[in-house]
Order: structure tokens, then sequence, then C-alpha cells
């Protein structure tokens, strides 16, 4: 029995033995499942909603590899190593609690920051890495990659698929390589992401592949599966998720339904490029060594009254020595409050001009943007603080200010005519690169520092944004935007676009130079 719940591939009979019999949990039928699925094939792919357990079972597989395969190596993979680290230590809590005799296997467990280590008295081990280019070189003996989604390919081929190259020796007089061991394992968990992305590619490949039995398996589910079973949060408290508003349909498409999400035939750009683009560390909150500064304001139109918000993009303009952009980061990303009036609207849009010293404001002027261009010409009294916001001219109007020598700063955008040149210089700054973007932020509960996460929260919806579109071509031979769905608004996006417009047709007029450039973030 001990080697059939052992190395036979029923990890879930072996916890079994060792449950307590009051205080510890009992498997159900989907964990033995997905249990099994991890010791029994040379790489699983589990798509998961949030709540669903699937870490703890990863890491239920881990413990009970490394107690069965001496001196064996295993890792967890996540976008950092401080976040890698969280998981395996809450997971160790976790598991540790369900199963005490666990601690009899165990003869050091470590959590510091980035270096998080489980030793077992088998002299197997189980450790983390981070999914970036500085764990290129690392060896281990299997890896289980969570949010898999996230990757890119060109990351996983050079630095994460060589981890597992070196396969396990057995500790006896011969020291062999078994043929019927799981070398080179990798296990790939996630939520869902988006469609056209290398990962969802790999996950179709990986399903044809389970077809043809050629050892790989693929596992999903929605939130429904573990509601059903009692685990997590209720149905009831599930579904005011999705009601709440500020819920957006792609964050419930993904987190709790497990669907991968956006346009694949006729997509916008391609995504992958544009989440390659997500390397800014940290966001600023103002002008710091005279950054040069444009702030660009799409004006909120949404038929979605609850997500009726205006969008303001703060990008910041890096230069070679010779003049030329190289590139431009987005370093903050804002979304007013809902139902603000004009006014109000234009105060917060002079407060961020002035905490970042912004050299130019562009605001589309069709429609009801034509209401904000008005109140911006306008001198704005700060109603906190009874103190001037300033009085703005345009730069490419005769319309006139309320007041004299007014700050020429105010480029009133008239996209009607111009919206096929406004989408191909939107998708040339991705295709070059040119375009920098806040990178994914991994929250947990350890998180406290709101203001710091909200730019990078309001990046990832910019990311589910252009996700939803799609590259249409007129009969004219123009080209516009279409929505792949209509609850999924694009006001990120347009503020981000007549910014990049901007900035390429009136900031870049040094002709373009081969010189190299090299900028430091801080």
């Amino acid at each position: 029995m001990n080697s059939l719940v052992g190395v036979g591939g029923f990890l879930d009979l072996w916890y079994d033995l060792i449950t307590p019999h009051t205080g510890g949990i009992r498997l159900d039928i989907d964990q033995r499942v997905f249990l099994r699925s991890i010791s029994r094939f040379t790489s699983t792919y589990g798509v998961f909603p949030r709540g669903f357990g699937k870490t703890m079972i990863q890491v239920m597989s881990m413990y009970h590899t490394a107690i069965f395969f001496p001196d064996i190596d295993i890792a967890m993979s996540a976008q950092t190593k401080e976040n890698a680290s969280f998981l395996l230590e809450e997971k160790h809590k976790e598991i540790l609690k369900f199963y005490p005799l666990l601690s009899n296997e165990i003869t050091k467990a470590s959590f510091p920051k980035d270096n998080a280590e489980v030793i077992f008295t088998s002299g197997g081990s189980v450790g983390i890495l981070a999914n970036h280019p500085n764990t290129k070189g690392a060896r281990k003996k299997r890896l289980n990659i969570e949010e898999a989604a996230l990757l890119n390919n060109a990351l996983f081929k050079e630095v994460l698929e060589p981890i597992p190259n070196v396969p396990r020796r057995t500790i006896g007089e011969k020291c062999l390589i078994s043929p019927e061991e799981m070398n080179g394992q990798i296990n790939f968990f996630t939520t869902s992401g988006f469609r056209g992305t290398d990962e969802w590619l790999r996950s179709i490949s990986m399903v044809k592949e389970m077809v043809e039995l050629k050892g790989k398996m693929v596992l999903g589910s929605d939130w429904q599966l573990a509601v059903h079973y009692g685990r997590g949060e209720t149905k009831s408290q599930i579904l005011a998720k999705r009601d709440d508003p500020t819920t957006s349909q792609v964050s419930w498409d993904q987190n709790y339904c497990s669907k991968w999400v956006g346009a694949v035939d006729g997509a916008l750009v391609n995504i992958n490029k544009v989440m390659d683009l997500r390397n800014l560390p940290k966001p600023k909150f103002k002008n710091d060594k005279n950054s040069e500064i444009i702030i660009s304001m799409d004006v909120a139109r949404s038929e979605n009254k609850s997500n009726n918000q205006s969008s303001i993009a703060v990008l910041e303009i890096k230069r070679n020595t010779k003049g030329n952009i190289v590139k431009v980061l987005l370093i903050n990303l804002i979304n007013l409050q809902t139902g603000l009036t004009f006014t109000a609207q234009t105060v917060e849009l002079k407060r961020i001009k002035i905490k970042y010293n912004a050299k130019i404001a562009v605001i589309d002027e069709n429609g009801i943007g034509k209401g904000i261009c008005d109140e911006a010409l306008k001198d704005t009294i700060d109603p906190l603080t009874n103190e001037s916001l300033g009085c703005w001219n345009t730069i490419n109007n005769e319309q006139e200010p309320e007041c004299q020598n007014s700050e020429s700063c105010l480029y009133a955008l008239h996209s009607q005519g111009i919206n096929s040149d406004i989408i191909i210089n939107f998708i040339d700054m991705i295709e070059s690169q040119k375009l920098q973007l806040l990178e994914k932020k991994q929250i947990n509960n350890s998180e406290s520092d709101l203001d710091n996460l909200l730019p990078h929260i309001q990046t990832d919806l910019l990311v589910e944004e252009i996700a939803n579109l799609k590259l249409k071509k007129l009969n004219s031979g123009k080209y516009t935007v279409e929505q792949v769905t209509k609850r999924i608004d694009k006001d990120r996006y347009s503020a981000l676009a007549y910014g990049l417009y901007y900035i390429k047709q009136y900031e870049n007029q040094v002709e373009d130079s081969d010189y190299d450039f090299v900028f430091t973030y801080s």
C-alpha cells in the first residue's frame, strides 16, 4: 500500500492516510483528479478561478514528491520571488494545519522575502523562482509555474523551459536515472488570460496533445465547481462580485468564469506585444528632474452609467541627445469619479497638470469633450483651497480664453477625420516598442499601499480594453476600431491613443536617428 500511494500516482490516498480524525480536510473528487494528474503526466495545464484552491493542491503535490523522491529539487515560480515566497508560506501553514504529521518529514522551513525554501528529511527540497530573465541558469528537477497566463513564449523558451533539463538520479549504489520518473516535468497553473496570447495557444496545443495521448493533461473549471463542493465563498457572495459595478466584465470572465477573453481574428494589436511593454516598476505621482510630461484626456461618453468615467493618461517623453523621441512612458493612468460635472472634471485635470508640470494637455473636443475645453479656457478656482488653478489658452485654434496672457497649453484634438491616423500611430507605438507600461502587480493580502497599486490596476484595465478591440477597414480605405463586447469601454485606450498621436505629430519633429539611448527609471 505504501508504494501504491507513494510513487504510484495516488497522492490523494496517501493524504487520506495522514489525515487527522479532527481538524483536517477531506479532499473532493475534483481535487483528487487534480492531484493524480500532476503526478502522472509530464505536463499539466490547470485553468481555475480565484478561490478554487489550485495553489494549495500544487504545493501538496510538491511536498509529496519531495518526501518520496530523495534529493529532488522542485520549484514553484511566480511573477516575482516575493510573490512566490508569499504563496509558498501561506500554503505551507495551511497544509501543516490540515496534515500535522507532515512536520515529521520537514527538517527546515524558511520564508525570507525572496528566497523561501522547505527541506525534507529525504533530502528533497521545495523552493521558489521568478518568471524573470534573472532566473536564467537556475536548475531544478521539476517546475510548477504560477499565473502562467502572464508568460510570453520567448521568456519561457529562454529562461524557464531549460530549468528542469537535468534529471534526478537515484541515491542507490548505481545512481541511475529512472525512465519511469517525471523528469523535466513542467506544470502550468493560472487563471485565464487573453485569447491570442502565447499561453492561450499553449493550452490549445496541449489539449490536442492530450487527445493524442502524448503525456499532457489540461484541466479547468469555473467558479461553480468549488461552490458545489462548499469550498471558498458562497454562490451569493461570488454573484455579488459579478453585479458589483466596480467589477469589469473581463475581470469577471477571467477570474471566475475561466474564459480566455479578447479578440483573435482582426485584433487591433498582438496582445503579447502589449504585455511585453509592461516593464515599468512603479508609477510617478509628480514631475521629477524636469521631466517632459504630456497629459491627455478622453471625456466619458459610455452608455454604461456605472462605468461612465473620464480617463487621463500621464505620458513622459524620453529623448536621446539629438532630441529624437525613443520612449514614451505611461507613468500614470487616472480615472475620474463617476458623474462629475464639466467644471469638476476640469478642476481635476488642472490639478494633475500642475502636479506633473505638464507642458501640454490634450483633450478630444468632439462631442461632450467640447464642454471640458470650454471650461479649461476659464480661470478655474480650486474649491478646496480657493486658489486659482490657472486659465488655459489653446495652441491650435483661435478660441479666446477668459483671461489675457493665459498659458498656451491646451491642444483641442478634433479626432473626427483623423481617427484612422490615431489608430495607425497607436499600432506603430506598440510594434516599435516605443511605448512602455507599468508592470503587472500581483495583489495579495499583505499589500497595503493602495495609492501605489492603483496605477498598476488601471493599466490592467487598459490592457483589457485593448484586448477587446478589433481593427476594421472601411470602404474608404481608412481604419476604425470595434469593441468585441460593448460592456467593456475604451476610455483608457482613447486617452492613451490621443496623447500618443499628439506626441508623434508635434513633439517628434527632429529627424530620426539611429543614436542609441539608455535611461534609468527612478
